[in-house]
């Protein structure tokens, strides 16, 4: 089976880990921004500028990610598939990606810009990226487990 080149795989890990960090340290910002729109003194601990930090990351490991998509392509689905499962992982990949954009540019509307629909629409936004996430991980552990096609080791190093 075709895998991902080594650095499409690399770049796959360090977003999943940087947007763990995001989802589980996002409490400082976010009590940050609602005092902020409050019109309240907001506490800006070391949390807020490394949340926005990894927005900006994760937006520039996105942007490179989706250029080497273009240029490299991406493996050929394994077998057994069908058309419907195709258009999910495609709508799946497409919305993760698009959502990858959106998030960093909603915040930082948001946090930057002092625009409170813009912070609304960011929190939105990240229910539906977990939503897909949710999606994406138990479709990879059905292609492993009970279809048994090796899928997981196309984004493996080791594939």
């Amino acid at each position: 089976m075709q895998s991902y080149s080594k650095l499409q795989v690399i770049l796959h890990w360090l977003t999943v880990l940087i947007i763990a960090a995001q989802f589980v340290f996002h409490d400082a910002i976010s009590a940050a921004f609602r005092a902020t729109m409050r019109g309240q003194e907001a506490e800006i601990t070391a949390m807020v500028p490394a949340h926005v930090w990894g927005g900006v990351i994760v937006l520039l490991l996105t942007l490179w990610r989706l250029s080497l998509r273009l240029t490299h392509g991406a493996p050929p689905s394994p077998e057994p598939s069908s058309p419907a499962r195709e258009m999910v992982a495609k709508l799946t990949h497409v919305g993760i990606y698009g959502l990858l954009v959106l998030l960093p540019i909603s915040g930082s509307v948001a946090w930057f810009l002092g625009v409170g629909n813009a912070g609304e629409a960011h929190e939105i936004l990240k229910t539906i990226l977990l939503v897909l996430v949710v999606l994406h991980v138990l479709a990879a552990l059905y292609h492993q487990f009970v279809l048994k096609n090796g899928l997981m080791t196309r984004m493996s190093l080791r594939g």
